[in-house]
């Protein structure tokens, strides 16, 4: 089993320069580095994280911890974390739960082996309680999408019921007279904010019923057939607010086969603005989340915790911005 002084030898450097290669520390020529790379290469070396750990050293890997890989915000989420993980050295290890209890219990675990620095976390289903575990096992949290107001919790997340509130004005605006909302799983955080939102406008305008909001599940088809059920107890719906883009693209695939035409019988807008929002005919409008300001901040504060850094533990909350698009044409 090679060692690091095996590929110091054969690279024909100092064990402190391929130290310095492996953890992306301090100047080496490229043509050194390229050199140590090679010797790793071929003696299939690898670093021992784990033992490294246990030696109280840094791991240079953080998990993001997710709930549902399948909703493309939670992988443009994850290449931005990638990303400016990368510019401080630290790799990122995907860890998804698929909303599932036991699995991400099973990756809690995981996280408590001290094979991670740190762990940014982006799930729906984990307890409050769960976290303070793993912060009083001294592994750094920061949470996305989430927040724990009754709990030492530091969290990032955007003005959700700001940005519903835009988009009802918006439909409003655009001469809307008969706006329903799709909302997500009303037992998350999000989803109940930004259907307090649409319900905080509507009652403005005396244009609310609890019948106009119909439950998706953040997803294309649950977006599909909540619409369909809506339709049939309203069918003068001439605008609609789904509670994010995923289920605002099945709006728009229920609205194609009822021969409905989006952006002038019925105007569409979403949230999110996930990347499919601007590829698909007409392109969606929709509340834009800052992704890439939350991502770089969560990273930020993580590695502040990491290297035992001052942070002040409390919710950070972020603007969202209106994108006017095709699926709600102006008159």
């Amino acid at each position: 089993m090679a060692t690091i002084r095996d590929v110091g030898k054969l690279a024909g450097v100092s064990v402190a320069t391929v130290s310095r290669v492996i953890n992306n520390r301090g100047y080496v020529n490229e043509q050194t580095r390229k050199a140590v790379l090679q010797a790793m290469e071929t003696l299939n070396y690898k670093p021992n994280y784990i033992a490294r750990s246990l030696a109280g050293k840094k791991t240079l890997t953080i998990a993001f911890l997710v709930s549902d890989i399948l909703n493309p915000f939670f992988p443009q989420m994850a290449r931005s974390i990638e990303d400016e993980a990368s510019k401080k050295g630290y790799s990122i290890v995907l860890c998804n739960s698929d909303n599932d209890a036991q699995k991400e219990r099973e990756y809690l675990n995981l996280l408590k082996s001290k094979r991670f620095d740190g762990v940014i976390i982006a799930s729906y289903t984990i307890q409050a309680e769960q976290i303070l575990e793993l912060q009083n096992d001294g592994l750094p949290v920061v949470v996305l999408d989430r927040i724990f107001p009754d709990y030492p919790i530091l969290s990032l997340i955007c003005r959700n019921r700001q940005g519903a509130e835009e988009a009802i004005n918006h439909l409003v605006e655009q001469g809307c007279q008969n706006i329903a909302h799709i909302s997500g799983p009303l037992d998350i955080y999000a989803a109940r904010e930004r259907a307090l939102g649409f319900e905080r406008v509507s009652r403005q305008y005396n244009r609310f019923a609890p019948s106009l909001i119909s439950s998706g599940d953040f997803h294309i088809q649950g977006g599909y057939e909540a619409f369909l059920d809506l339709h049939a107890k309203h069918p003068d719906v001439d605008g609609v607010f789904a509670g994010n883009d995923l289920m605002a693209i099945g709006v728009m695939k229920a609205l194609h086969e009822l021969n409905k035409k989006i952006g002038y019988d019925v105007k569409i807008i979403g949230f999110d603005d996930i990347i499919l929002s601007k590829m698909i005919i007409p392109e969606l409008s929709t509340i834009r989340q800052p992704i890439s300001a939350m991502s770089q901040l969560a990273v930020e504060l993580l590695m502040k915790q990491i290297n035992s850094e001052q942070v002040e533990i409390k919710t950070y909350h972020f603007e969202v911005e209106l994108v006017v698009r095709a699926s709600s044409k102006p008159i």
